[in-house]
């Protein structure tokens, strides 16, 4: 296998011993000739990707749901229920995966139905779980659990910005109505982490884009006196000048998560720069936060949250005196 070659075409190429169409198991390298060496070479270069844990895709192949779907029956058993996280990655949930799991993949959220036990493998976080009829669908071939029950259970976890994120993206599919969501939580009553789910259920929001906008309109809800609504247009009389991921019309506030995939190349940077600078000349107040600002465990977006809003408020009462 001629690795060299494979890098200077950006393809796996026929001198791969699988096929390169479809997605592979280590196990399934191992047996064709390819060493561990060779696969971790594979992906530190690019030409394989990590589809979900202990499965492997030629990054060429792009993503589809034909692909996890195909990459998730190679690790799941027949009788098994993809739940969770996982559940919502297959309904087309794309960013319900956590941040760097391509780089650092969680367990595969699969359990069972009560009373035939649980997975016991490095690959799945296992366990048993009651469905009703209605909880579960299928995918290709996957027994997968519905949209509604999935929004239900990825809201049942400890911290409640983990829970509002999962949520929103749920939301965001719009497989089912949201009354219908909220109406199922009491399903739940005495079940572990449901008060995070009875707190956090009302405030789901599907206009939000992205985990960490949900996660800082979370964080503003502490923040009295500051609604924030995902995804707000900004307009000039009938000029268009952009979308906010966060937003107060009123306060003319704004507030932008910058993400390293989507806010780092050139011309990435240049049309935020673009895009804020045309509505700061409008009036709006905006406050950019990335990574370090919302996610380190020192991080306090509440703070700068706070400042925003005594601002925009100064600015109301020195109009208001003038």
């Amino acid at each position: 296998m001629d690795i060299e070659q494979m890098q200077f075409t950006r393809t796996l190429g026929p001198d791969f011993p699988l096929t390169a169409t479809l997605p592979f198991t280590a196990r399934m390298a191992l047996d064709s000739g390819v060493t561990y060496r060779q696969l971790r070479e594979l992906v530190h270069l690019g030409l394989i990707r990590r589809l979900v844990k202990g499965v492997y895709v030629a990054t060429e192949m792009g993503d589809s749901l034909e692909l996890r779907v195909a990459g998730l029956k190679l690790v799941v058993p027949k009788d098994a229920v993809v739940v969770d996280r996982h559940a919502g990655w297959l309904l087309g949930a794309d960013m319900m995966l956590a941040p760097g799991e391509h780089l650092d993949l969680q367990p595969l959220s699969v359990f069972l139905p009560a009373g035939r036990g649980r997975l016991r493998n490095d690959l799945a976080a296992s366990g048993e779980r009651t469905f009703r009829d209605d909880d579960i669908i299928e995918i290709g071939g996957l027994l997968v659990t519905s949209a509604l029950r999935t929004a239900w259970d990825v809201g049942r976890v400890r911290w409640p910005e983990r829970a509002v994120a999962a949520i929103d993206q749920m939301h965001r599919l719009g497989h089912y109505d949201c009354d219908e969501f909220l109406a199922g939580i009491n399903r739940f009553r005495g079940q572990r982490y449901v008060t995070t789910l009875r707190a956090v259920g009302p405030l789901a929001d599907g206009r939000a884009e992205s985990p960490p906008e949900s996660v800082l309109r979370i964080w503003s809800k502490e923040v009295r006196g500051l609604d924030l609504v995902p995804q707000l247009e900004v307009r000039r009389g009938s000029r268009f000048l952009g979308r906010l991921d966060l937003g107060n019309e009123l306060l003319r506030i704004g507030v932008e998560y910058d993400g390293a995939e989507w806010h780092s190349a050139p011309d990435q940077l240049e049309h935020d720069r673009t895009r804020r600078a045309a509505m700061i000349d409008d009036g709006w107040l905006i406050e950019v936060f990335s990574k370090d600002d919302t996610f380190h465990r020192l991080a306090d977006p509440g703070v700068r949250l706070r400042r925003l809003r005594d601002r925009a408020y100064q600015r109301l009462n020195d109009v208001a005196a003038a």
